[in-house]
């Protein structure tokens, strides 16, 4: 297993399981110790190329993922992935695609998806998931398909 990130560090989610995932805002700068081995960047644009492993989920600021079928399928590989690599989800300024998403990989690790907001803003950022169709986003999500459009 590749050394976790540090529980303790800013923007580090433990989810229930005992998986940790770091969420961040792109416009600081990366933060000090190890760097990520599997990233998911939620942007309107390409991000640019880094030295790891990553995934793009093309999602415009304060709003959903354009493709949400692709969206529930990387994050389910964000989730699988934290079991044995740093897996770092981010968008520009973490805290609302970056919210929404970490509030998804709570509901593929157990919580319900009524109580995953209240989650992730009492261990990520009392501030995550920042619009009304986020927040509906993540009460439809489901974790598997279930041919809706969640």
């Amino acid at each position: 297993m590749t050394d976790a990130w540090n529980p303790s560090s800013v923007g580090v989610l433990r989810l229930p399981s005992g998986r940790l995932v770091r969420g961040r805002g792109l416009r600081q700068p990366l933060p000090p110790g190890p760097t990520p081995t599997f990233a998911v960047y939620l942007l309107g644009r390409r991000p640019p190329a880094v030295a790891w492993e990553s995934r793009w989920l093309r999602w415009p600021d304060f709003r959903l993922p354009i493709d949400r079928a692709h969206a529930r399928k990387v994050l389910h590989e964000a989730w699988e992935s934290a079991t044995t690599q740093r897996v770092e989800i981010a968008c520009r300024g973490g805290r609302g695609r970056t919210g929404t998403a970490l509030a998804c990989l709570a509901i593929i690790d157990g919580v319900p998806a009524t109580e995953a907001i209240a989650f992730v803003r009492r261990h990520y950022d009392p501030r995550a998931v920042e619009t009304p169709w986020q927040k509906g986003y993540v009460t439809r999500f489901t974790p598997r398909s279930t041919g809706r459009h969640c």
